[in-house]
């Protein structure tokens, strides 16, 4: 068996582990650039936590909190240009996938002048370390070596990814998700149960991403009544809950930093880039369809391993009970127009072939299609 696993990370987990575990921020460097969007970090408590955090140890900061929703190249060059110019020796991200994507970008960016497509083809060799504080439990940034961003020019998702992008720390806390209402703490949910699911589902899978993607499946799972009974005040949403939907998304980040997601991500981004759709809630909508599909080419070939029923049996449930589930979570599901559906089904998916059965574009189209619930004059 060969097997390559990278994961240098350093997890810290627990509350007001930020503060508490400050010394090593001061491993990092003199002065840190913060990077957060415009209002979440400093709602939830994690801006002023880490300001007292660096100013205990000594340390300088300033702040880039222009980070906003699905950030652009614009954004990270700003955020990059910031750090660059202040000195900074390394960066620190406060908040959901947005921010800590942004951070990574700007902390190459701040070690280099290069110019936006260096920038996608990888052109660099050093960055400025990164400490990231996660505030949402879904993209699993924390860990994960992938930064994904908006081309203006496109307007498209582009990813960047490369060892060096793994954050040194990531600090878990779950009061700063204390304050999430349903719809984000769902679709944050689908975004890490994905990459799991996912993980299970690329080509680059082997034992250990497995072992690990079987386990944050079995977290996950068994949130899921306490997702669907949410209640009205997010406060009342029990913390041992939120603790675990933490965690485990920084679990399914392990996986996808040695898997890489499938064509479910990928056609994701089209609902985002082309509605606004929140990423998470994206991929759900796509992943029984996806899934239903992947069980019928096992079915009609047999020389593909089955992967499906090994999935079903880490969901502890068979497949229709789990698309069940989905459509509960998700709601009524947004539809796409014919003509939305017939562009889609031509777009090139770039994770296409990192599924463990490649689908060609008619297959694609199709799964926009049972996802869209057929399609109608216009999205609603």
């Amino acid at each position: 068996m060969n097997l390559n696993y990278l994961m240098p990370t350093r997890i810290i987990m627990g509350e007001n582990c930020l503060f508490n575990e400050r010394s090593l921020l001061a491993q990092l460097g003199k002065k840190a650039c913060m990077i957060t969007g415009k209002h979440s970090a400093r709602a939830c408590g994690g801006y002023d936590d880490a300001v007292k955090a660096l100013e205990a140890n000594g340390q300088q900061y300033v702040l880039y909190d222009g980070v906003m929703n699905n950030p652009t190249d614009n954004c990270v060059f700003e955020a990059g240009e910031l750090a660059g110019k202040e000195g900074c020796d390394f960066i620190l991200a406060i908040g959901g996938g947005s921010p800590m994507d942004a951070a990574k970008a700007a902390a190459v960016l701040a070690a280099h002048m290069l110019s936006k497509e260096e920038l996608f083809a990888l052109s660099f060799d050093k960055v400025l370390p990164i400490a990231a504080v996660p505030t949402t439990a879904g993209t699993g940034s924390e860990t994960t070596p992938y930064s994904i961003l908006v081309d203006t020019a496109g307007p498209a998702k582009r990813s960047i990814g490369s060892p060096l992008l793994f954050p040194r720390f990531a600090f878990l806390d779950h009061r700063y998700l204390r304050r999430l209402g349903r719809d984000t703490t769902v679709h944050t949910a689908m975004d890490a149960l994905s990459h799991a699911v996912e993980g299970i589902l690329s080509p680059r899978a082997n034992c250990i991403s497995d072992t690990l993607a079987r386990e944050t499946i079995a977290i996950i799972r068994n949130c899921f009544g306490p997702l669907m009974d949410f209640p009205a005040d997010p406060a009342e949403f029990p913390a041992e809950i939120r603790k675990k939907l933490l965690l485990a998304s920084s679990m399914a980040g392990m996986v996808i930093s040695q898997t890489g997601t499938t064509v479910n991500h990928s056609m994701g981004y089209q609902l985002t880039i082309n509605w606004g759709t929140d990423h998470g809630r994206a991929t759900g909508l796509l992943l029984g369809p996806f899934l239903r599909w992947c069980r019928e080419k096992e079915r009609a070939d047999s020389s593909i391993k089955p992967r499906i029923p090994g999935l079903c049996a880490a969901l502890g449930m068979d497949l229709e009970d789990f698309c069940a589930v989905l459509e509960n979570l998700l709601g009524k599901r947004e539809r796409a127009s014919e003509a939305e559906l017939g562009a889609w089904g031509k777009i090139k998916m770039k994770n296409a072939v990192n599924t463990y059965i490649e689908p060609c574009q008619e297959e694609i189209a199709d799964i926009f299609r049972k996802a869209s619930g057929g399609g109608r004059n216009g999205a609603e």
